[in-house]
């Protein structure tokens, strides 16, 4: 049997985080009552005329500058027609032949274009069958219509849902370290088609293709990526063909509608828009956006991968998590150039993380968060806290409990430990005659040691520690046993 895979590119509408809407004043406050951000201009009235939002330009030249795109020297928009009760004006201004940014890669997929335009009012379809008073209704809230956007579109190089909904989290990651977005996908800030088709494996050329709209999660991505795929494959194995068309994915039940025959750009009836003439980009916004590219996760996880020698996963957390990555680089500032940059990586992505998450959970407040520096324990504790582990003056239990007061109480490590009596057991000195009593207590231990089988050395670790209180260093004691019996 043919086996057949997917080609998927993906098209993201990415709400600006500008302070008014596309080309009028009105303010975007999410939550607020309905239709009470509106004017004639964003409702479509005769006789307004749209004005560019400059501060939209610059945050899409500002994506486009971090994914190495080409950005446009002359700014330039579209009607782009079509009848709809969330469009008052019966087009929309977007744009089409010179989108503001060509090309880019962010990465492994690259990118066709990131354009600019403006969002459509929010339509709400009345009860859960759609029917008041025994008819179907709908209603309109336009405080959304004419949100600035930017259109983000790939290249059909994505392979499964799996490497779709990864990238999309790295995307909004990205987004939201710009500064560009939000990127709340529960509000809509960030919503996403996909753009599907299948082919022979080893093929080039592609396959008919349909389009899932308006996916507004990593999981019902996912879910509906496999789910037309499946569906594609079914209809090409039976012998019949994929028709183009628009689908919506239903993730309670997994279903799969046809929504309308997918339109191309001659379905829309583009053409310029008359009342904004095509401008010169000014060089100031382009320098202001170029300028305000900060370093980006990919860049800061390699930086801790190959400077820091961090290892990939504890690399790609702190950098995802701007928070943690920044918390991470004070620590090793406080520190000083003798600090264990592994160690400190493994007790903020391990230890301090799951401390502050089980605390948020628990504070019915809410006034914790997971961001590291807006806890108790400062840089500076935690780096004496990784020192005093790192040179075996306290052991890695004792660093734990130390670590519980620093997220409960704050404070100094040294002190936490002098207060508590968790210094370690002094030198192999101090160690040896406990370990001694230990094997002495336990010679049916000690035979099977002798063989070489040295699972059974727990049990002389345990004897030790309960003796210490917890204090010894466990990588000792196994090291002083093996002195001891000449192994």
């Amino acid at each position: 049997m043919t086996a057949y895979e997917p080609v998927i590119g993906l098209e993201i509408h990415v709400q600006l985080a500008t302070r008014t809407k596309m080309f009028c004043g009105c303010e975007l406050v999410f939550g607020d009552p309905p239709n009470t951000h509106t004017c004639p201009v964003c409702l479509g009235m005769p006789g307004t005329l749209p004005v560019v939002n400059a501060e939209a330009i610059r945050l899409g030249l500002m994506i486009g500058a971090a994914f190495g795109g080409e950005l446009a020297q002359r700014l330039v928009f579209h009607r782009k027609s079509y009848f709809y009760p969330d469009l008052p004006k019966g087009y929309q201004i977007s744009q089409f032949d010179e989108p503001l940014v060509s090309g880019g890669r962010l990465g492994d997929v690259g990118l066709e274009r990131v354009h600019v335009e403006e969002d459509a009012a929010k339509l709400t379809h009345a009860g859960a069958t759609g029917r008041i008073g025994g008819s179907t209704s709908s209603v309109v809230d336009y405080n959304r219509g004419g949100t600035p956007l930017a259109e983000i579109v790939t290249l059909p190089e994505i392979r499964s849902a799996e490497q779709a909904s990864s990238w999309l989290r790295l995307l909004r990651e990205t987004l939201r370290q710009l500064g560009v977005s939000d990127v709340n996908m529960e509000e809509g800030s960030l919503r996403c088609d996909a753009n599907i088709s299948i082919r022979p494996v080893g093929e080039t050329t592609l396959g008919t293709k349909t389009e899932l709209k308006n996916m507004n999660s990593f999981r019902f991505i996912e879910q509906g990526i496999n789910a037309e795929v499946a569906r594609q494959t079914a209809l090409v194995q039976a012998g019949e063909r994929v028709q183009q068309e628009t689908l919506h994915f239903d993730p309670r039940t997994g279903s799969i509608t046809s929504l309308r025959s997918k339109e191309g750009s001659h379905d829309y009836r583009y053409f310029p828009e008359p009342d904004m003439p095509p401008v010169a980009v000014p060089d100031e916004l382009l320098q202001s956006a170029l300028s305000s590219v900060p370093e980006l996760p990919l860049e800061r996880a390699e930086r801790f991968r190959t400077e820091l020698g961090l290892h990939e996963e504890s690399a790609r957390l702190l950098a995802f998590r701007r928070a943690l990555g920044d918390y991470f680089e004070e620590t090793l500032q406080a520190g000083g150039a003798g600090t264990d940059k592994q160690q400190v990586a493994n007790w903020i992505g391990n230890d301090l993380v799951r401390r502050l998450e089980a605390q948020r959970k628990d504070d019915e407040a809410g006034e914790t968060d997971t961001d590291p520096a807006q806890s108790k324990v400062t840089p500076a504790a935690l780096a004496e806290l990784v020192a005093l582990v790192v040179a075996k003056k306290i052991n890695r239990k004792a660093g734990e409990q130390v670590l519980d007061v620093l997220v409960a109480e704050g404070g100094r490590p040294q002190a936490v430990v002098e207060a508590k009596g968790l210094a370690a057991v002094g030198g192999a000195d101090e160690l040896r005659p406990v370990v001694q009593a230990a094997l002495d207590a336990n010679p049916d231990v000690v035979e099977k040691l002798r063989t070489g089988n040295m699972k059974p050395i727990g049990a002389i670790v345990g004897a030790v520690m309960k003796e210490t209180k917890g204090r010894a260093d466990g990588g000792e004691v196994t090291r002083i046993t093996r002195e001891i019996l000449g192994l």
